[in-house]
């Protein structure tokens, strides 16, 4: 059965070896302070590496904190200084090698910021477990039991900026070649996206002009650093799921295509996070339509992710025009082989790491 989920797939200088590719999941297990804050350990390399030769064409690395006060959790990877960069040089010198693709999620977690594991219950913490208070773009908590957050001046958010920029420099000098803006699940960039939860009244709120301001100043601070060869993505909920007041589809396709002029070289599409209690219809492929409109309406090439679990089914979002490559979360921890079963399965070939090949 021929597929495109096999075929290679070039972003400006860079040549994926195929469409399956693995979606950003954060794992929570770096150390919380000291020297090695934010370092990767060997919980990270054995599980992107085991991906990787599992054939996954390109590895998005978990949200990785662009300050510390950036993190989801004190356990967050992090890349603000140069520590860092030296334990992420292993990852990326190894999914090199097999052939796989480095990429890296660049995040600022906003006012979703300092709260625990989620296998701890995921509830904000303090000073006492090294916690921190969350800045977002106004006072609003994003639930009861959280803290109200500090509302950042135009100063901070321009210093937020500059910090994206900086993590970009560093992702390169770490080896990875592709690098994701994350704009979605209700953190920093999408809360100022939402009406819902931006409040403003200068000129990063209100409008949706304004509202988007944030988000295409830390597009162009990264682009201006990320080299001009290299591929850019940048990942949205294309929907807050919120009856009124909240970020539409319509919204993500008008975005889509500003972002693709301002240098965006891929759209990954994805849904909800910026409200609690907020009843989402899932099931298999549940957002894959969004994927499918923005590549309809707009000329921003698109990844489908969400419930995708089947080869069959991936290969069926390619072979409909759904979107230009898919993106496997819970199904990759599940089965880090994931590729070489669906490149059996659908008739295609996958690369081969030497020591496998008696398999």
């Amino acid at each position: 059965m021929s597929t495109a989920l096999f075929e290679p797939c070039t972003l400006r200088s860079v040549t994926l070896p195929n469409r399956l590719w693995m979606a950003p999941m954060c794992q929570y297990s770096a150390e919380a302070f000291g020297p090695n804050a934010g370092v990767a350990n060997d919980w990270h390399f054995t599980h992107y590496a085991a991906r990787a030769t599992g054939g996954t064409g390109l590895i998005l690395q978990e949200a990785t904190a662009v300050s510390p006060e950036g993190r989801i959790t004190p356990y967050d990877l992090g890349i603000w200084n140069d520590t860092q960069v030296e334990a992420l040089r292993r990852i990326t010198g190894f999914l090199t090698a097999q052939g796989t693709v480095p990429g890296i999620q660049l995040a600022h977690a906003g006012r979703k910021a300092s709260t625990g594991r989620p296998w701890k219950g995921g509830a904000p913490v303090g000073p006492e477990e090294h916690g921190w208070r969350p800045s977002a773009p106004s006072a609003v908590p994003f639930d009861e039991g959280h803290p109200v957050p500090h509302e950042l001046t135009v100063d901070e958010i321009h210093r937020i900026t500059a910090q994206f920029a900086e993590a970009a420099r560093r992702a390169l000098a770490a080896g990875y070649r592709v690098v994701e803006i994350h704009g979605a699940h209700g953190y920093l960039i999408g809360e100022f996206l939402s009406p819902h939860s931006n409040r403003r009244t200068d000129a990063y709120g209100g409008s949706y002009e304004n509202r988007v301001r944030f988000a295409l100043e830390v597009v162009d601070a990264v682009r201006a650093v990320w080299p001009a060869d290299l591929p850019l993505f940048f990942r949205i909920s294309a929907t807050d799921w919120l009856a009124e007041n909240g970020w539409t589809v319509d919204d993500t396709v008008r975005l889509a295509a500003t972002l693709h002029e301002h240098g965006v070289d891929l759209l990954d599409v994805s849904s909800g996070g910026l409200a609690p209690g907020v009843r989402i219809p899932t099931g298999p492929g549940y957002q894959v339509p969004f994927a499918a409109r923005v590549k309809a309406e707009t000329s921003l090439p698109v990844a489908a992710v969400g419930m995708i679990t089947e080869p069959e089914q991936a290969a069926k979002i390619l072979a409909n025009g759904e979107a230009d490559a898919v993106l496997l979360g819970r199904e990759l921890l599940r089965d880090p082989y994931f590729a070489r079963r669906a490149a059996r399965e659908l008739g295609a070939q996958v690369r081969t790491p030497d020591q496998y090949h008696r398999s």
